[in-house]
């Protein structure tokens, strides 16, 4: 029997719960892996608190996960049992020890990308790579405002954004954590929750702004990003780590400056967008453009990861580890 965590009801951690689960058998197009690791996300966070509805109760959480292969159905003929594979996106699932996946959600590893690194990787990179390449073009030249620099998709957005030229000002709560990212290789960082993040911005640019910003903290710091883009700037908004988004007026976006609201699960649902990217983040991965873990857990101890994602304290990402 192998352990699962299911939420029972959307709530708080409480009701995540430790069971036991016994063998299941992949369907005629489904594989049966064997997690090495399993990322986590903030996501996980949303959908246990309800703020994304799950179709149905209990449920499993998780959308990211790296492992071997146990079985394959009998319509699978590119996989094997024994191959390593990763895959992020629907179906969620992932907190459990095993899980039946479509096979052709699934990505196969180089042998040499650890598991546990892909883990903690996979989703935020496909991330990354929406949000670089399709909500705003980024090159050479291009500046952009990157909120939580240091945190599990900073640590690679800001990795993958100086690899495509662009100057990165990243945001982060304390000089701990701008060590961190600084290490990531942040051009400018503006440290602490209080900053007066527009007077930075327009100092580090200016007076122009930023070409594009990337705001995962929501709250009362939307408000803040599109002050700090340019005319014709883009802000987009993938996130409310700080709290509910309250409504942003119309005017707000004088002269010309656009607000987006990209969803990586929506864009990955699409099979063929999915692979295409994915393809492209392995290879990034495998250069050494990656999250940094900041801790492991074993998955018995789900509620307490989440709780500490959750508290903003993660400089990195998170994994569970079976």
């Amino acid at each position: 029997m192998d352990k699962v965590v299911t939420l029972l009801a959307p709530g708080g951690i409480e009701q995540l719960q430790v069971s036991e689960q016994a063998p299941q058998t992949p369907a005629a197009d489904e594989i049966c892996i064997r997690h090495d690791a399993i990322g986590m996300n903030f996501l996980d966070i949303y959908h246990r608190r309800g703020l994304y509805a799950l179709p149905a109760y209990p449920a499993i959480l998780g959308v990211e996960g790296a492992g071997t292969i146990e079985a394959v159905g009998s319509a699978v003929t590119d996989l094997k049992p024994g191959d390593r594979v990763a895959y992020a996106g629907a179906p969620v699932g992932a907190y459990a020890a095993t899980r039946l996946l479509p096979a052709a959600r699934a990505v196969r590893l180089p042998d040499n990308l650890p598991s546990k690194v892909v883990a903690a990787s996979m989703l935020k990179g496909l991330t990354a790579y929406m949000l670089l390449t399709k909500t705003y073009r980024v090159g050479p030249g291009t500046t952009i405002l990157i909120h939580a620099a240091a945190g599990g998709l900073g640590s690679i957005l800001v990795r993958w954004a100086k690899h495509l030229g662009a100057t990165v000002i990243g945001t982060v709560s304390s000089e701990e954590k701008a060590d961190l990212a600084r290490g990531y290789g942040t051009d400018h960082l503006i440290v602490g929750r209080d900053a007066d993040l527009v007077a930075a911005v327009e100092a580090l640019t200016d007076n122009g702004g930023a070409d594009v910003a990337y705001d995962g903290i929501g709250a009362g710091m939307l408000a803040k990003s599109i002050a700090s883009v340019r005319p014709f700037g883009v802000v987009a908004t993938i996130g409310q780590a700080g709290g509910p988004i309250p409504p942003v007026a119309v005017d707000a976006l004088r002269p010309g400056k656009s607000l987006t609201h990209p969803s990586i699960m929506a864009y990955i649902t699409d099979t063929s967008a999915y692979l295409t990217a994915a393809e492209i983040v392995v290879k990034m991965l495998a250069s050494g453009i990656t999250a940094t873990i900041a801790r492991e857990y074993a998955l018995e101890e789900a509620a307490e990861a989440q709780q500490f994602l959750e508290a903003g304290r993660a400089a990195g990402s998170l994994i569970l580890v079976p």
